[in-house]
């Protein structure tokens, strides 16, 4: 009996022991063929980036190449995609375009051999796929010193974040090709054994420069298609009409699902981080979008038992489903799931097809309530600024004595109502500032306001953390301070996934000192990396809530 291959994954919070899942299903669910896969098509990838480097010299370019990679980047992120068959027609895909830059590039005379890398170039069909995934050569741990398989991690995950980011921006008709370019060469430098830890050090934090530059870029898109986030009031209850949850983070796809579904007697909710879809005025002229339904995205089991309609996943978030509802879940673009069915991308020019989720959830009933109320949100950058005047007086007086960022991701561990604590153990005159899932530990809390400036301010997304950095940019010229860290705003953030890895990149990369980060260190992080990052910008992990805020406070 063959022995089964097993898997190695530490890209996420949850790796088991803080180390690494590494048998046959990690804790997100993902099993060990699927892992291997996705490391086959991380790899694949970097060939096209190594043709395509050569390629882009001599002005030769396919013009799907940037979008190939960033999704198959944005595929491989945590909870993202689970299904193999997928991730197989993305490597036979990415080999088959490798292949093509490489015959453009014979025939122009550049074809450059010297250096050729393997790149898998042996595989020539899907069954030898998984032989070749399962081989240590390929993944992360082919660098048997621990520093570079960490500085190595920090970048690749760090370009998962930006991938996944340029993707939404590209289906808004946003692209950045100078983003696309770095992406290929980082990748190539994950390969490159040459590079000493201070020249990979300094790619990490030039990761985090591009990180900012694909949120600026996504920030862009959404508000020139869709208008500035504006504070909202979210219905949190329901109504009597069949309807469709929408989750993960693609407003295009949201967008054109409320289009699509107009007049048709199906409601559309949000759920977890699509809830700030509720706070952009072009879906506001929508009479059946409702608002938004559940929480963050690991109590989907028990909310998508109750709310009896079609799901649609739009991104990441996935959670292996019950049997009960998994015949009503639907996925796209670069989400999949063994069984669900999906929705196809748009023809160019074209948009997706979502007549089949819409005419499902007319044969099924309305959802049943978890809550009811409304939640206060869409605290973006240019409605902040919009207040700025009287949030500085607020300063000025006292009224607000220090901001507190706790943006980025909720996940399972019981050690995460470590954040509903803090949030409630805050003094009356403080702010937080919040993006990302994370949020949901403590946005439905009666935390008051002050002056009238509610005490959780939410600017969305976590790709909206970029917003954050806009706000204390903009605090930072209006006090004339010289240094972003002179500001009264401390850094208490929950990380999850790979999107939450470049927003703390981005973050190091303004020069933001003193961040803590939690519920644990990331288990990519070896002793000699995590003690740089300690000493050159003060990260460090959370302790109890007395003891943080007798930290931040003091």
């Amino acid at each position: 009996m063959e022995t089964p291959m097993n898997m190695f994954c530490h890209q996420c919070q949850e790796a088991k022991k803080n180390s690494g899942c590494d048998g046959q299903v990690g804790v997100c669910g993902k099993t060990a063929p699927v892992s291997n896969l996705q490391d086959l098509l991380v790899y694949t990838l970097k060939g096209i980036a190594f043709y395509n480097q050569q390629a882009r010299k001599s002005e030769i370019n396919l013009k799907e190449t940037d979008q190939i990679i960033m999704d198959g980047l944005f595929t491989t992120i945590t909870n993202a995609n689970f299904d193999d068959e997928a991730i197989k027609d993305r490597i036979g895909k990415a080999l088959s375009h490798r292949d093509a830059i490489k015959i453009m590039l014979k025939e122009a005379g550049k074809l450059e051999t010297g250096e050729e890398k393997n790149f898998a170039t042996w595989i020539t069909s899907r069954d030898e796929f998984e032989v070749f995934a399962s081989q240590k050569s390929i993944g992360i741990l082919r660098d048997d010193n621990e520093d570079v398989r960490s500085l190595r991690s920090l970048v690749l995950f760090g370009l998962k974040g930006i991938a996944a980011y340029g993707e939404h921006a590209w289906n808004l008709g946003k692209h950045n090709p100078e983003i696309s370019v770095f992406i290929e060469n980082a990748l190539l430098a994950t390969e490159n054994d040459s590079l000493s830890a201070d020249e990979l050090t300094a790619l990490v934090l030039e990761t985090g420069k591009y990180g900012v530059d694909v949120m600026a870029l996504l920030d862009e898109a959404h508000t020139s298609s869709y208008g500035h986030p504006e504070l909202s009031e979210v219905e949190i209850g329901v109504r009597n009409n069949p309807a469709i949850l929408v989750s993960g983070h693609d407003l295009k796809d949201f967008e054109e699902l409320l289009e699509q579904s107009e007049g048709s007697g199906v409601d559309i909710y949000t759920h977890s981080e699509m809830l700030p879809a509720n706070y952009y005025p072009a879906f506001k002229k929508y009479s059946h979008f409702v608002g938004n339904y559940g929480n963050a995205w690991w109590k989907q089991k028990e909310e998508f038992e109750s709310f009896h309609g079609p799901v649609l996943f739009t991104t990441n978030c996935i959670v292996p489903p019950k049997a009960s509802y998994s015949n009503r879940i639907y996925t796209t673009g670069s989400a999949g799931y063994p069984g669900f069915k999906h929705v196809p991308g748009r023809v160019e020019g074209g948009k997706k097809d979502f007549s089949e989720i819409i005419e499902h959830a007319k044969q099924l009933p309305s959802p049943t309530g978890i809550e009811e109320g409304k939640i206060v949100g869409g605290f973006a950058h240019n409605q902040v600024i919009a207040l700025a005047d009287k949030v500085v007086d607020a300063v000025k007086s006292g009224a607000i004595k220090q901001f507190f960022v706790m943006a980025g991701c909720d996940g399972r561990m019981k050690s995460r109502d470590y954040y509903t604590d803090f949030a409630e153990a805050l003094p009356k005159d403080t702010v937080i500032l919040t993006a990302g899932c994370a949020k949901y530990r403590y946005n439905k809390l009666d935390l008051g306001d002050i002056g009238g400036i509610p005490r959780v301010l939410d600017a969305g997304q976590c790709n909206d953390s970029y917003s954050l950095a806009v706000i204390a940019l903009k605090l930072k010229e209006v006090f004339e301070l010289n240094d972003i860290n002179e500001l009264p705003i401390s850094y208490n953030i929950a990380w999850y996934e790979q999107k939450a890895v470049i927003v703390l990149l981005a973050l190091l990369h303004l020069g933001v000192k003193n961040i803590k980060l939690g519920p644990t260190l990331p288990a990519f992080l070896s002793p000699n990396v995590a003690k740089v990052l300690v000493e050159n910008f003060g990260i460090n992990g959370i302790q109890s809530v007395e003891e943080d805020m007798e930290q931040f406070m003091g």
